[in-house]
């Protein structure tokens, strides 16, 4: 019998949820044993359920092939299965928090991909690098809900993944004001070129919600527990547009930055290279031994070369100049469905384990 704690995957047909399944295949501390989807998939092997839809890069594991789906609506009975759960349902949000909450009330901590809860004032929205102290806030929120172990814990949009951890490595130098453009793969939508061949060649000035989500949410990563709650930071103000490419994995930020304390390229670099938090510390399993890279080549970073840095879960920034509006830009790249997905809520969970706020039931 497996020591592994027992992982549940909701929505695990989609394309978030197959990358949950391939990133979990080897796991040190977790294995899959329930996958969860909608009523029509539900009854089903998961080879079968998938069908012709597996977007992965991989072969599915032949450890998951043979689980039959369950139907996620079907709270208690996925619950009982497992120690806790990823959540990738697509759903709308009103129906995601309720089903999150369900799960969370089951005595069920969730681990969330989606968006819903991102801005629910007890849960807390880690990148576990910059702000793993905001899990301080998870007893409001068990207290909220009723819970001894149940919980919710989130991750934030894959579009912020390239430039906040640089602005929070910064911190020392007080960045005040943001501008920065996203040029974000098409596998930030749940697609490949043959779901959407339209995209090839293509470029789509719009992502309905990004912008939003690219300029509120670092200044909540940013943000501290008070009173029970997350309260944003005010600062750095910051302005987006976000930008459909064709690309499959990797999203690029091109960033420019205002700072109230002055510093030279080589103190700017130093700060970003060395920064590192409580997953290096802990060496969680998922967690990059270098967080933030830098790289001196003038045409670098780009997606074909770069974007698996540390298995998909290290940022890599080049192109730091001094600016003629701005004080400093650079470019930076992230992979979207590692780091900026399922990879970086599976190091928001190991984090959690070690910390002690999820365990075996």
């Amino acid at each position: 019998m497996s020591d592994k704690l027992k992982v549940g995957v909701l929505g695990g047909t989609g394309m978030v949820g197959q990358r949950f399944i391939t990133i979990l295949a080897d796991h040190p501390w977790f294995e899959v044993t329930t996958i969860a989807a909608s009523p029509r998939s539900a009854g089903k092997r998961y080879e079968d359920a998938v069908g012709g839809r597996w977007k992965m890069d991989v072969p599915m594991p032949e450890a998951v092939k043979d689980i039959v789906v369950k139907n996620v609506n079907e709270v208690e009975q996925v619950a009982a299965e497992v120690d806790f759960v990823f959540s990738a349902v697509d759903m709308s949000k009103d129906e995601i928090r309720a089903i999150e909450e369900a799960y969370a009330k089951t005595e069920t901590p969730v681990v969330s991909n989606n968006s819903a809860h991102r801005w629910t004032p007890d849960v807390p929205m880690i990148i576990p690098e910059i702000n793993a102290d905001h899990a301080e806030v998870i007893a409001a929120q068990k207290e909220r809900l009723g819970t001894k172990r149940g919980v919710i814990a989130v991750k934030p949009n894959c579009s912020i993944q390239s430039y906040a951890p640089v602005l929070y490595a910064w911190r020392g130098f007080e960045p005040y004001e943001v501008i920065a453009s996203t040029y974000q793969a098409i596998s930030g939508a749940g697609k490949t070129f043959a779901d959407w061949p339209e995209m090839e060649g293509n470029v789509i000035p719009y992502i309905g919600g990004e912008e939003e989500k690219s300029e509120q949410e670092p200044l909540r990563v940013f943000g501290k527990v008070e009173n029970g709650e997350i309260v944003k930071a005010a600062e750095p103000k910051i302005s987006c547009q976000c930008i459909r490419v064709p690309v499959l994995n990797g999203h690029t930020a091109s960033v420019f930055v205002k700072l109230r304390k002055k510093a030279t390229k080589e103190q700017l670099i130093e700060a970003m290279t060395s920064f590192s938090g409580e997953p290096q510390a802990l060496d969680l399993p998922s967690a990059p031994k270098q967080f933030i890279r830098y790289m001196e080549e003038e045409n670098r970073p780009q997606v074909a070369l770069d974007v698996d840095f540390e298995g998909g879960m290290g940022i890599s920034i080049g192109r730091l100049r001094e600016d003629t509006i701005y004080d400093w830009k650079f470019v930076g790249l992230s992979h979207n469905t590692l780091r900026g997905a399922a990879g970086g809520a599976v190091l928001c969970a190991e984090l959690l384990k070690a910390k002690g706020y999820i365990s075996a039931k």
